[in-house]
């Protein structure tokens, strides 16, 4: 195996902590190994059937104060957008009405606080690339308690590039910055441990973390799961979601056949030949919508009986040291999961969940989809799926030139709350009453635009 010191030197020179080189120390040797990191569908059995949110929840059900006071909401906003041709934190795109993720975030941290008198803590896993930005925008929350840089960020570690031959850390003086990347979301267990945070929550008596995505607005603390969790003195639960044909490519839970053991299966780790299994909704029904609970006592132990690093499965991913030239070095990244610290816990477990609590935005699809009427604001600050709408969020389909925001500008957004599927193909511009009902495609083969007329469109091909 090459030497991990000129790794080691690298990070201690940038001030990463020990926890974050420890973890990447692991990673490395997993990768030098060349064992494989695939998860075989023949070494797994589906999950079968999970605790409803509705079975452990209690009619009218209200936080305990108590409870509230011993826990942390702990959101991930490393993330640029960039797919979105975003050059700025994702959490700070407009989602509704003037307001961003991150405001609507502080309006639902700031509604728990008043409503229950608890002083529930925040924290914003920020990466290197949108510290700068997400505190600034945070300026104007000072009143609130919500703008002081140590106490609302936990920062995500960065970890160098890896030689694709030499196996040895990358150089790049073209541009220095491009030898180190993002260690996945599975580094906020080094990220939490390496910067003090975790001793420090404990101390303030906070036992227990609610982590999710910035960009998940549906994911807020409920009273019941918090209730469950506490009761159950689990040390880890996940929250996860009956898979739709939307969600076929995004990760799913297994059991592990060789000891019952609950595991997450991404598609990265899951062999060429196993892909349309593992893109079986029917067998595989639930996956990962990254909204977890982490007793942070469990966390603490289980991180010294591991000598400071939970073993999380490692994801191998072979790129080029600048992604934006395919023709420069290739690299290895090393990333890890935070939901796959699920196979890291004795007892740990998940519950099924509404699709009321899952609402990412990964590409302008999923924000066109969140703009539109299918999709409320509820009192306590979530966007929220239509409760009629039983759970299924409408699909829709947007040709090339609307892969970036600025082409969702003027475009307008029809009614989707009785829409299965939209595609969208060509320029086109919705007038002000355009409802979409059933599955509707709307083609527009020339380069000029149309407009779509108001009216109601159902079950439709529509060629402008």
């Amino acid at each position: 195996m090459s030497s991990f010191t000129p790794f080691k030197d690298k990070m201690e020179q940038a001030g990463v902590s020990e926890a974050a080189i420890k973890s990447f120390e692991r990673n490395y040797a997993i990768l030098c190994e060349g064992s494989s990191t695939d998860i075989s569908e023949d070494s797994i059995e589906p999950v079968e059937k999970l605790p409803e949110l509705a079975e452990i929840s209690r009619d009218g059900e209200e936080f305990d104060p108590v409870l509230l006071a011993q826990t942390v909401v702990i959101k991930l906003n490393g993330g640029l957008g960039t797919s979105m041709g975003l050059q700025k934190a994702k959490s700070l795109l407009e989602v509704k009405e003037g307001a961003t993720f991150l405001d609507i975030i502080v309006d639902q941290i700031s509604y728990l606080r008043e409503s229950t008198g608890a002083q529930v803590k925040f924290l914003l896993m920020n990466s290197f690339s949108t510290s700068e930005d997400t505190l600034e925008h945070l300026s104007q929350y000072a009143e609130r308690g919500l703008a002081a840089k140590d106490e609302v960020e936990l920062h995500q570690n960065q970890i160098p590039k890896i030689h694709a031959e030499s196996l040895e850390p990358v150089v790049f003086p073209e541009n220095p910055s491009l030898e180190w990347c993002p260690p996945g979301h599975g580094d906020l267990y080094p990220a939490i441990a390496g910067s003090g945070w975790l001793e420090r929550l404990l101390a303030d008596g906070v036992k227990y973390a609610f982590v999710s995505n910035s960009d998940n607005l549906g994911a807020v603390l409920d009273p019941g799961i918090l209730r469950y969790f506490a009761e159950s003195g689990k040390p880890f639960l996940m929250e996860a979601t009956r898979r739709t044909e939307a969600d076929k490519k995004g990760g799913h839970l297994a059991i592990r056949k060789s000891d019952q053991q609950m595991l997450l299966r991404e598609v990265a780790q899951c062999p060429e030949g196993d892909i349309a299994e593992f893109q079986n909704v029917e067998k595989h029904q639930y996956f990962n919508t990254n909204s977890l609970w982490i007793n942070l006592e469990s966390l603490k132990a289980e991180l010294e009986s591991q000598g400071g690093v939970l073993p999380l499965p490692v994801i191998i991913n072979k790129k080029t040291v600048d992604p934006r030239n395919k023709g420069s070095q290739a690299v290895y990244q090393l990333e890890t999961a935070m939901g796959a610290a699920i196979e890291c816990f004795k007892g740990a477990d998940a519950i099924c969940v509404p699709r009321s609590r899952f609402a990412p935005v990964k590409t302008t699809a999923d924000l066109f989809a969140l703009r539109s009427d299918a999709y409320e604001t509820t009192e306590d600050g979530r966007i929220a799926l239509l409760a009629e709408r039983g759970g299924k969020p409408p699909v829709v389909s947007l040709s090339d030139e609307y892969k970036l925001v600025d082409s969702l500008e003027g475009l307008g957004v029809p009614s989707l709350k009785g829409a299965d599927k939209l595609s969208l193909s060509g320029p086109v511009r919705f007038a002000d009453a355009v409802e979409i009902l059933g599955s509707v495609s709307i083609k527009n083969e020339s380069e000029e635009t149309s407009w779509v007329a108001n009216g109601r469109y159902q079950d439709e091909e529509v060629v402008l």
